[in-house]
């Protein structure tokens, strides 16, 4: 559930008034969803920008549209609106933005999945690699699969001991070990060649 301020209502109310399109709405998404440069993005919208699989919200004398693959990492987000002077300031406070929120009783495997795609993912999409979990056996080891840009690249080992390694076994205490499955003699696209 998205709530919005009755001050933000009327600020927004007040600035499509401003524009004179009829119909006009608000549209609310996430831009790159569970990373470190999370971020909301709002537009207007008009009925023909709308892909009709949006969620909406109906305020005073407007639409709100919240993008359909943003609910999720949207919801429990606050809209208000602070005026101050000259003019005013519209915050949004998304507390599943950044990374969705695990309960406290998250497997160890949704724990580590929660950290991979948090905190590691985004910092190997930098270089056009990714990561992806293969299996946590019963003693904590965790297996891991390298793609893109980490595939068969000559900096992988040091990405795993000192980035994700390091990681892992401190944000989850029940991780003993970690292992790459994946074979690096047949990476195309390495980002540093070996």
């Amino acid at each position: 559930m998205i709530s919005i301020s009755s001050t933000a209502q009327s600020h927004f109310r007040r600035i499509l008034e401003q524009q004179g399109i009829a119909d006009l709405g608000i549209r609310l998404s996430a831009v790159y969803p569970g990373t470190a440069k999370a971020d909301c993005r709002l537009e207007f919208c008009e009925p023909a920008d709308l892909a009709g699989d949006e969620w909406s919200l109906e305020c005073d004398g407007f639409s709100l549209f919240v993008a359909a693959d943003s609910t999720g990492w949207l919801d429990a987000a606050e809209l208000d609106f602070v005026a101050q002077s000259p003019g005013g300031q519209v915050t949004i406070k998304a507390p599943n933005l950044k990374a969705r929120a695990l309960s406290a009783e998250a497997s160890i495997v949704e724990r580590v999945r929660h950290v991979l795609e948090s905190e590691i993912a985004p910092m190997l999409a930098a270089h056009g690699g990714k990561v992806t979990l293969e299996q946590v056996d019963a003693e904590g080891k965790v297996t891991l699969r390298f793609g893109g840009g980490c595939h068969g690249c000559g900096m992988v080992d040091v990405t795993l001991k000192q980035g994700i390694e390091k990681t892992l076994m401190e944000r989850i205490p029940e991780v003993t070990a970690i292992c790459d499955a994946t074979d690096h003699t047949s990476g195309s696209a390495p980002y540093v060649k070996r």
